[in-house]
């Protein structure tokens, strides 16, 4: 019998990602994909669901609510929160409300299939990520005031400061290289910076790398 799967993100692009790749899973059917935790509480009292990869930022009902919903009236559910927000306290907040598995959004296609074949078989499946006092100050709120940038060009900067192309990046955050070539301009114009070896430099003089 198949694995049945629901995302609940309200991010179209990634979810169509993320879709095509769990679909290349044996076993999984993604039967729905919905954008808040409002649609996906209606889906579930319909329909017969053994997985949901959740976000955690969205509108009218967000994650942490969703999922506390989610322990109390369907207590069989496995849950995989699917996030950007990689701070351990979140983390931990997270493993108390009784989820099952715990990934960031910009996860390989291998992590995110092996993170959800472990789940489905029973385990439990939580990244290590790096404590809260050595998080990068490019994700900092600080930085990102002063410079104006969004989550997502944060992310991006990073990245592109580890050497990764285009095309990498865009296969790593489930977009098209159109959609991260659009970042990039946003990025260079704030920053004033228009090649990678600036931005690297940049990230050097700001203590970034």
């Amino acid at each position: 019998m198949a694995l049945r799967l629901v995302i609940a993100d309200d991010h179209p692009m990634l979810v169509d990602g993320l879709k095509k790749v769990l679909e290349e899973m044996p076993g999984v059917e993604v039967i729905a994909c919905v954008e808040n935790g409002l649609q996906l509480l209606d889906l579930l009292k319909k329909n017969a669901v053994d997985l949901v990869l959740l976000d955690l930022h969205m509108p009218k009902l967000d994650g942490i609510d969703t999922l506390k919903i989610l322990r109390k009236d369907f207590p069989r559910l496995k849950v995989i929160v699917f996030t950007n927000y990689g701070q351990p306290k979140l983390i931990r907040e997270i493993k108390g409300l009784g989820t099952q598995g715990y990934l960031l959004k910009n996860s390989t296609s291998i992590l995110i299939k092996e993170a959800v074949a472990v789940v489905a078989a029973g385990g439990t499946w939580f990244q290590d990520l790096q404590p809260e006092k050595e998080a990068s100050p490019l994700l900092t709120d600080d930085f990102m005031k002063k410079y104006q940038l969004t989550d997502r060009e944060t992310e991006i900067i990073g990245k592109i400061v580890k050497g990764l192309t285009t095309r990498e990046i865009a296969q790593e955050l489930f977009v098209s290289e159109f959609t991260i070539n659009a970042h990039r301009r946003n990025i260079c114009r704030k920053l004033d910076i228009y090649t990678p070896v600036g931005l690297v430099n940049f990230a050097k003089e700001h203590g970034l790398i």
